[in-house]
């Protein structure tokens, strides 16, 4: 076996759930990575910062910069608190930082949480930035998460994230590939405020709406030009903010902001979810070029993980959509944290300087060793 590494992940996604933190612990066995989460914990944001985190793309340069360091320091001060707590030793800490801006068609992404205030702060190295090299080589800088499904999950066929963004990841020819889907709790969630609720607690709102009433929402959502698009592609904030929100916006205004409207949208965009992870899965798998996909005369199993998996309502959906697909829900601490723990797992591929982002995902002209280090 070789050096075993015990580093700290952090993760905080578009959907503004909070800080997960994941204790983790990676190892090879006959050249097999070996992974366990030892300890992990959500740390929920104030309303305060939510609200700074989601305005600051139209912040001043000044304002960016002051949260980019408020940030790093709730980041570090979250850190200690949790290895106080847990009496835990870690090798380094690697962080995702929370995404601003992902234009990679101008060649710019941008994660805040200064991550040499992490450092200065925990007193332990910090790996992050890892999207930026990554753009600058032509690529979407996203996902990130397929090398952790290529070396920790590769017994699944798909790997589906449901976070704020929804993504896959799969093999064809034998390469991995991956892209985003759509979003998903970002739009969850903010129509979940419209109803003064933080977020759908198991879909019941949703559940509560009437699919037929808001179907021609559905059958606009489904006509956005992103979905057209080959992959490699992928989403930031910025797609939902220009194109779905004015859809959402003029629906609602249109039924009053009822609370009822508030769940047929709901009740809408969970279907438009289900339905746009079939159209990859399914039948019409035309992006996969189906004839190249292994099968067998067993199902297809998909493991799903992250926020949105805890959503009975949207699961249903997804499984209604997808009856070839066998959806493997995983243990709870792997469903919330897979992400801080792959996070964690990149640090250790950038401090071994193997690589930890693939050209066969993100289009980028090499794979590539993505990621500062601040010691």
């Amino acid at each position: 076996m070789t050096k075993t590494y015990h580093v700290i992940g952090l993760m905080s996604g578009t959907s503004l759930d909070g800080l997960d933190i994941a204790f983790c612990e990676f190892g090879k066995v006959t050249e097999k990575w070996q992974f366990a989460i030892k300890n992990a914990e959500t740390i929920a944001y104030t309303e305060q910062l939510k609200k700074k985190l989601r305005d600051v793309y139209q912040a001043s340069a000044y304002q960016y910069v002051c949260l980019n360091q408020e940030l790093g320091e709730f980041f570090g001060y979250e850190v200690n608190r949790f290895i106080e707590k847990n009496q835990i030793q870690a090798d380094f800490i690697s962080s995702h930082g929370h995404t601003v801006f992902h234009q990679p068609q101008r060649k710019l992404t941008t994660q805040i949480g200064n991550g040499a205030t992490i450092a200065a702060i925990c007193k332990l190295p910090v790996v992050c930035d890892f999207r930026t090299k990554d753009v600058a080589l032509g690529g979407q800088g996203a996902p990130l998460v397929p090398i952790g499904d290529e070396l920790l999950f590769s017994a699944y066929h798909f790997c589906l994230n449901l976070g704020g963004i929804a993504n896959i990841s799969t093999k064809n020819e034998g390469k991995r590939i991956a892209f985003d889907i759509c979003h998903t709790n970002i739009v969850l969630n903010y129509l979940a405020n419209l109803l003064n609720l933080e977020y759908d607690k198991d879909g019941k709102a949703a559940a509560q709406g009437n699919f037929e009433t808001a179907k021609p929402i559905f059958e606009q959502l489904n006509r956005l030009s992103f979905y057209a698009q080959k992959p490699p592609k992928s989403l930031g904030r910025e797609l939902f903010i220009e194109q779905i929100k004015p859809i959402i916006d003029t629906y609602l205004l249109a039924h009053q902001n009822s609370k009822q409207a508030i769940c047929d949208l709901l009740c809408c965009f969970s279907h438009h979810i289900a339905f746009q992870i079939a159209q990859i899965t399914g039948a019409a798998q035309s992006l996969f070029e189906p004839k190249q996909i292994e099968t067998t005369s067993k199902k297809m199993q998909m493991l799903a993980t992250g926020g949105g998996v805890l959503n009975h309502f949207l699961v249903k959906q997804i499984e209604i959509y997808n009856p070839a697909i066998d959806l493997v829900l995983p243990n709870i601490a792997l469903i919330q944290f897979k992400e801080a723990l792959i996070f964690a797992f990149l640090g250790v591929l950038r401090w071994q300087q193997e690589n930890n982002c693939l050209q066969t995902v993100t289009g980028a002209k090499e794979d590539n060793c993505g990621g500062c280090i601040y010691v």
